[in-house]
């Protein structure tokens, strides 16, 4: 994950940059800058493209998902089990039942883990193989609308007046 933001603030850095030479140049004709801001993340997340890579992975993932909640459940059961019964459960059997619980614990992290890796490379390989085209939705969104200067919006501590065009540059994403 720390991989995927790290690629997302390189390309708001390259795009930054690219708009902030835009801006220059048009605040000079008028005098008055045209300011917007945008989630890159929510721009790419929400494209269709993006919507169709998770859901694939959704289908792909959806036999170790169910044996994650199956696990989950089964580990549930026997700590219950040992709870209520532990009075009445010999010692063999209540190191039966924890042995059985640290192997659901054991096979859970497994897969949760195999989970996670698969889903962050999937996003890492799609924001990789997608970043060109979000750059130049952002500059054709930027050069139609005649903006001078985007910020991120997660950087922008406050933005009442500025325009967000997370909504826009999604909207040129989908139309590639």
């Amino acid at each position: 994950m720390k991989k995927i933001l790290n690629c997302l603030v390189m390309v708001g850095i390259m795009v930054g940059t690219m708009v902030i030479g835009i801006g220059a140049v048009s605040a000079q004709d008028d005098g008055v800058l045209k300011l917007a801001v945008l989630d890159m993340t929510n721009a790419l997340l929400n494209s269709e493209v993006a919507i169709g890579v998770d859901q694939e992975l959704q289908v792909e993932t959806a036999e170790d998902q169910q044996k994650v909640r199956n696990l989950a459940e089964q580990a549930q059961s026997l700590q219950e089990r040992l709870q209520q019964d532990a009075e009445v459960m010999s010692e063999s059997e209540q190191r039966r039942v924890v042995g059985e619980l640290q192997e659901l614990q054991n096979q859970y992290e497994f897969l949760v883990q195999k989970l996670q890796t698969l889903s962050g490379e999937r996003m890492q390989q799609f924001q990789q193989t997608y970043a060109p085209n979000l750059v130049q939705a952002i500059s054709d969104v930027v050069e139609e609308d005649g903006y001078d200067i985007v910020f991120r919006s997660e950087a922008a501590l406050y933005h009442d007046n500025a325009v967000d065009i997370t909504a826009r540059v999604t909207e040129k994403l989908n139309q590639q």
